[in-house]
């Protein structure tokens, strides 16, 4: 690396450096593989953005003393956690490989609220290539833990996943 600036030079690393952050193609990925995600805290402006652009206004997430609220706290939309984890893994598990999401089942565990940190584990459950060779169905198990390790949310996901060529 140098201290001067060239165009040619910056575009010729820019097409044969490694990208850093790039997820891994579904060949590199052996079934049974576990994973685990930073850890994030969820944020008050995290909610608020968050029901501002879905309109999930819901009371118990807009109104912090909510009188007919029947769990304490500052609730969080379980959609709010799954995006939050699906963030995360968009930044590395899935970035530059992800070609299309294809089915997703949730369920939540334990409410989640604003001031709680979130990590996850992901799981490889199962890969099977399609008939495009380059392509495959990845199954994942991804399970979303708070501060405290308590199970808060799980979901199952199919992606449809780039390979090498």
């Amino acid at each position: 690396m140098t201290d001067t600036h060239d165009p040619a030079a910056a575009l010729a690393q820019f097409e044969t450096l490694p990208v850093l952050g790039k997820g891994p193609y579904w060949q590199d990925l052996p079934r049974g593989l576990v994973g685990r995600t930073l850890r994030r805290t969820v944020t008050e402006a995290d909610l608020v953005g968050f029901i501002g652009v879905t309109g999930m206004t819901e009371a118990i997430f807009i109104d912090a003393d909510y009188p007919g609220a029947a769990i304490p706290g500052r609730l969080v939309p379980a959609a709010l956690t799954q995006c939050l984890i699906e963030g995360m893994l968009f930044q590395t598990l899935i970035q530059g490989v992800g070609l299309a999401l294809l089915e997703i089942h949730t369920r939540a565990h334990a409410p989640v609220r604003v001031g709680d940190s979130i990590w996850a584990t992901v799981e490889i459950a199962d890969i099977r290539p399609t008939s495009k060779l380059n392509r495959a169905i990845v199954t994942q198990e991804v399970k979303v833990m708070n501060q405290e390790g308590a199970l808060v949310l799980s979901y199952t996901v199919k992606r449809l996943a780039a390979g090498r060529s």
